[in-house]
């Protein structure tokens, strides 16, 4: 039997494609990857992503040519598995390999548990605090129980050399999602927090609590920030700090922002090995700049915050043939392009109602009734 590919192209929202592609069993064939780029194909996180692919499952096939400018990808029957082990490398930290992972993992035919190897904090990613504090719990708006579902994060490891290692264990929803209708995002009741420090002075920590706690007070008294400061073993191979914050609302929303801090990798540095290195954003403007995020995040509305958007209508989207409302702030580039993949792949289609008065977009969705059919095999 001839297999017939879906065709696409450039490396645009390539890792969305592939994680579209596994959940539909779509082979795909994306051609012109970066072709007219000084350094053309696929980058190593890319590969990285595809590499971990095939160890989550069976029998799926990645074809790249010589210059990783054109793949074929046929994917296989999720299985999941017990003491994985994945080094993501140092190109892209563990964030970027967590969100398809977690999805993945609720339609394998046995639980997954993984361990990921590299960097846990930067400023391109959600860091995995925000993945513990916050992602995880979107999906109890779809049935899926937190009793099974964790991220440890075993050490720290800050940009450009990482050395953190987390482990993420996600159970496998037993025949599919539940639809949801969450439109209610309620008010802000208090703020949870955790700061960051390896191969810093701790000191770092109390500074980015004290200047973001700054920012709240005069908001909401229930502010708490944990400091997480790691040495030795546990603190990676990089100095970095950063903090995550968390508003949790009335009706139990949870409303995120991040970032992290370390210094930039640069060949000169590894060459001539001087010691003197970039300034660095102070532990002050790191809480400063958080706080305000989160305050900006709140502002914009919705029921979760604007980097969760695409993660959340792709859940709406893999539900049972039933109506899925949630609400949302402005809606992000990402996310439009989030709902284009959806269409094309799962074939469903979203009604976007804007609501003028407050600023936030309803979106109505019958999900494709994804099952858990790997499950059923066994």
């Amino acid at each position: 039997m001839k297999t017939s590919y879906m065709k696409l192209r450039g490396s645009q929202y390539f890792r969305q494609r592939l994680l579209l592609s596994t959940l539909s069993s779509t082979p795909i064939l994306v051609e012109d990857i970066r072709s007219e780029s000084a350094s053309p194909g696929l980058r190593p996180y890319e590969v990285s992503l595809l590499r971990l692919l095939e160890k989550i499952s069976d029998d799926c096939t990645v074809e790249i040519n010589d210059t990783g400018t054109k793949l074929r990808y046929k994917p296989g029957v999720l299985i999941g598995g017990k003491n994985l082990v994945h080094d993501c490398g140092l190109s892209r930290s563990v964030g970027y390999f967590l969100e398809p992972l977690i999805v993945l993992g609720l339609f394998g035919k046995r639980s997954l548990s993984i361990r990921l190897k590299g960097i846990t904090n930067d400023s391109k990613d959600p860091s995995v605090d925000t993945f513990r504090t916050t992602t995880l719990h979107i999906l109890k708006h779809f049935g899926v129980s937190l009793d099974g579902l964790e991220l440890k994060i075993e050490s720290r490891g800050a940009a450009p050399l990482g050395g953190g290692e987390v482990v993420l264990v996600v159970p496998i929803v037993p025949s599919s999602l539940c639809a949801t209708t969450w439109i209610d995002e309620g008010m802000v009741k208090r703020i949870r927090g955790v700061t960051f420090s390896t191969r810093v002075s701790p000191q770092f920590g109390n500074r980015m609590v004290f200047s973001a706690r700054g920012v709240f007070n005069r908001f909401l008294p229930d502010v708490h920030i944990f400091t997480d400061h790691r040495s030795g073993q546990s603190s990676g191979r990089s100095p970095g700090y950063g903090i995550s914050l968390v508003a949790e609302t009335t009706t139990g929303c949870l409303i995120s922002a991040d970032m992290a801090v370390s210094h930039p990798k640069t060949e000169v540095d590894a060459l001539m090995n001087f010691e003197e290195k970039p300034e660095l954003m102070s532990p002050e403007d790191v809480g400063t700049q958080v706080a305000s995020m989160l305050l900006g995040e709140i502002e914009g509305g919705g029921v979760v915050d604007s980097s969760h958007q695409g993660l959340l209508f792709l859940l709406c989207a893999l539900c049972p043939p039933d109506v899925s409302k949630v609400r949302v702030g402005k809606l992000t580039p990402y996310s439009i392009a989030t709902l284009r993949n959806i269409r094309d792949f799962l074939g469903v289609k979203f009604v976007i109602k804007p609501e003028p008065t407050t600023n936030t977009v309803i979106l109505k969705c019958v999900g494709c009734g994804l099952k858990n059919l790997s499950r059923k095999i066994s």
